[in-house]
């Protein structure tokens, strides 16, 4: 049993910090990227936000309570990205970059947080196959998430502390790397769109 649940504690750890589905990896990045490690408290919000709409909707796809087809909720991913790059742009502009995290952020991070979940709980169906329990498995799962995530969102926060201010201003660390994310976020999604069609 501890077993089993160690494994997929590291397989959800795996999924999220997987280089080859990196669209994940650019959603917590664009969500990180305005926010200084003296911004914690707001950026946790953010992050407990998606944390809690990725949880809903991987339990419920898991247990088959929620079906969408796969190649939709592929397509929305990236269109999460963009969309949240572009907020990030915004915040971390001259004379936002301190402002409390609005009700409507919140609202959007949990949304996106529901489209993200769609998207883990396929792969995580696929590994689950004729699995007598799926509670432990799925819990063990969105824990291995949530560390990976916090994970990309320290390497992010820490890189920013070491290159702001001493190589980079703030406003150019946010236009480059929101420019990044959003850049390949399109891209992902004109491919997803393509394939949809």
């Amino acid at each position: 049993m501890l077993d089993d649940s160690l494994l997929y504690l590291r397989l959800g750890f795996h999924h999220i910090a997987d280089l080859a589905g990196y669209d994940h990896i650019l959603f917590v990045a664009a969500l990180t990227i305005p926010f200084t490690r003296r911004d914690w408290k707001r950026l946790a919000v953010l992050v407990t936000a998606f944390t809690v709409g990725h949880s809903i909707t991987l339990a419920l796809a898991t247990l088959r309570l929620v079906q969408v087809p796969s190649a939709l909720v592929e397509a929305l991913i990236p269109a999460t990205i963009v969309a949240t790059a572009a907020l990030s742009w915004r915040t971390g502009s001259p004379g936002h970059e301190h402002e409390p995290v609005s009700v409507g952020r919140y609202l959007m991070a949990t949304a996106f947080g529901l489209i993200h979940g769609l998207g883990f709980s396929t792969y995580l169906r696929s590994l689950l196959g004729n699995e007598e329990s799926l509670v432990l498995p799925l819990l063990a799962f969105n824990v291995g998430l949530e560390v990976g995530q916090l994970l990309i969102l320290a390497i992010v926060v820490g890189i920013g502390a070491l290159l702001v201010p001493r190589v980079l201003s703030r406003r150019v660390w946010v236009i480059t790397l929101v420019s990044a994310t959003g850049g390949l976020a399109l891209l992902l999604l004109s491919q997803r769109l393509t394939a949809l069609g």
